[in-house]
Formats: C-alpha cells, sequence, structure tokens
C-alpha cells in the first residue's frame, strides 16, 4: 500500500506523464482492403514502449516474426493506406486510423495484438477507436513525454504534390485537396490538434473513393471489404451514401486525419506545423523520412516545454525531391 502511495505522488509530480490504457479494448470489424474479419485487442503497455503491433497468427514465430513497431521506418507500403512490416517480412495494413486516435488522445504507449494483416476499418473514421479507448479510460505513467520539435523546414516535392513540417508551437497542420470532380472540387482546412475539438471535427471523417476507380482498386486486390457503411463513394455528380456527408468538406478533413495518423509513426509527438497539399500516405512518410534524416532539423525536448518561446530557424528552406 505505501509502495503504491509513493508511486502516485511521483506520477503527480510529472507535469506531463506517459500515457496508456486503464485496461483492454476489444476490436472487432472487416478489413478495408482484404475484406477479411479482424480481431484486435488493445493492451495497456509500460512507459517507452511505444505503440507496437503483434499478429497473434503468428505469434508461435517468435516476437522478431510476430512484433512491428509503429514507426515510420517500418512503413513497407502507402498504396492507398499505410502498411508497416519487420525483417521477417511481416506485415499490417491501414494502421492510419488507429494511429490518428493514439495521437489525438496523447496515448504513447500501447501493444496492438490482431489476428490479420490488417486494421478494421469500422465506419471509415477513428471515431469508433477514440469512443471505445475513452471508454477504457486512460492512465498516467511514471514516466516523462518527450517530443520532437521541428527547428528547421522540411518540405517533399514530387510535381503537384506538397508535405512540409516547419517549426510552430503546439501541432497545427494546413490541408489542401484539389479533385477533378464537381463533388469534390478545391478544399482546404486548417486544424490544432492540440484542440479539445480535433476529434469530433476532424477524426469522424469517413475516408472515401470515386466510384470509377472502385473495378480498379478489386482488380488490384484492394478495397474488397469497402461498402457504403466504411466509405464515402463519389460519383460524378453525386455522394451515394443515403446519410450524405457528415460535412461539407468531409473529404479534406479525412486527408488531415490520415495525416495525423501517418504522422503518429514519428513514434513521439511533434511540435511544429504539417501543410499538405495534394499530398497522401507516401507523401506524409517521406517528409517524416526527410525529417529525421536532417538530424539538425529536430531535437528531443520535454513535451512540458512546448509553450517555450517558437525557436528561431536554422538553415534554409530546402525542398526535397520525392523518389
Amino acid at each position: 500500500m505505501l509502495e503504491n502511495v509513493r508511486r502516485e505522488r511521483r506520477v503527480r509530480a510529472i507535469a506531463f506523464p506517459q500515457m496508456t490504457l486503464v485496461r483492454p479494448v476489444v476490436i472487432d470489424g472487416v478489413g478495408l482492403h482484404s475484406g477479411n474479419n479482424i480481431h484486435m485487442v488493445l493492451h495497456p503497455a509500460e512507459a517507452d514502449r511505444g505503440i507496437v503491433f503483434r499478429r497473434t497468427d503468428l505469434v508461435a514465430g517468435g516476437r522478431e516474426v510476430s512484433d512491428i513497431p509503429a514507426t515510420f521506418d517500418h512503413v513497407v507500403d502507402t498504396t492507398l493506406s499505410t502498411a508497416i512490416g519487420n525483417a521477417a517480412g511481416t506485415t499490417v495494413s491501414t494502421v492510419e486510423h488507429l494511429m490518428a486516435a493514439f495521437s489525438s488522445l496523447g496515448i504513447d504507449n500501447a501493444l496492438v495484438e490482431i489476428d490479420g494483416a490488417e486494421v478494421p476499418v469500422l465506419d471509415g473514421s477513428s471515431e469508433i477507436f477514440i469512443e471505445k479507448i475513452e471508454a477504457a479510460g486512460l492512465e498516467k505513467l511514471d514516466a516523462p513525454r518527450k517530443a520532437i520539435r521541428i527547428v528547421k523546414p522540411v518540405v517533399v516535392e514530387d510535381g503537384a504534390k506538397r508535405a512540409a513540417l516547419l517549426p510552430a508551437e503546439g501541432f497545427k497542420l494546413f490541408f489542401e485537396i484539389d479533385f477533378d470532380n464537381e463533388v469534390i472540387g478545391h478544399q482546404e482546412i486548417e486544424a490544432d490538434l492540440r484542440d479539445p475539438f480535433f476529434a469530433e471535427d476532424i477524426l469522424r471523417a469517413r475516408t472515401f473513393c470515386l466510384r470509377h476507380d472502385i473495378e480498379a482498386m478489386w482488380a488490384a486486390g484492394l478495397a474488397k471489404g469497402g461498402s457504403l457503411e466504411n466509405a464515402v463513394v463519389v460519383d460524378k455528380h453525386a455522394i451515394l451514401n443515403e446519410e450524405g456527408l457528415r460535412y461539407d468538406d468531409e473529404f479534406v478533413r479525412h486527408k488531415m486525419l490520415d495525416a495525423v495518423g501517418d504522422l503518429a509513426l514519428s513514434g513521439l509527438p511533434l511540435i511544429g506545423r504539417y501543410e499538405g497539399s495534394r499530398a497522401g500516405h507516401a507523401m506524409n512518410n517521406r517528409v517524416l523520412r526527410a525529417l529525421m534524416a536532417d538530424r539538425s532539423a529536430w531535437e528531443i525536448v520535454d513535451y512540458a516545454e512546448t509553450n517555450r518561446p517558437a525557436v528561431s530557424l536554422r538553415g534554409e528552406l530546402t525542398a526535397i525531391p520525392a523518389d
């Protein structure tokens, strides 16, 4: 009992402690691209563990086979979703919506046990993940939270596509899209991940696709689990979902959701500003890799230091061509 009291006092003394879940969260659903039924359990994890995915269908092969750290350098595919993998060739795809939920809730450590190769799509957004995690509760850990502060601009460009990570306080985001479709067209939005309304305003936005792209995705072995229950389908002149859109600009909101999930693979909270223009999973990962490859562009700080004055820029703004 005395030891528990001492531990509680230590946790209270940490201004910004690391976070995990209070108890396991069970999630069942269909994989958007695989169409497989998936059983997933989110478990609490100790401090400094980070987010780790474990393929329970492969645990007999050992941790080298079953476990995948959810970090940018483990991204192995960005075709219509983000997939992570390990040296043994084990993969888990469509991690971005769950990672966006972890990021917005401030969860630093969790073990994700999953019995297949794709995270369930649920309703196509992060909303159900957030609801289930909040119902289980969050727990403070006896360790301070660290963050990656961006101190020099890093930009990746590929034709009309652009993704940038810039110095700023908090974690702010800007995204714009431009589709040759009269329903979507040009949309742009700015948001702050630290805003308490971020989960409601951004993370409820559903994934979407154009109707004329569906057959091509099927031919590529993708979108086998897609339906009007988990995606917004856009025809040339109309939304095919009977209930319509959750927001007039739901499309750009979902692209921002994806960016938050992809950037959560940094492994620590980011302090800075993200800007995306016609960017997708590939560009998000490329700009994160470009940032981490330039050791002069970032520093590790205590999360409590996020209210310090902005760091002055060091070096020149450089556009890095995407390969």
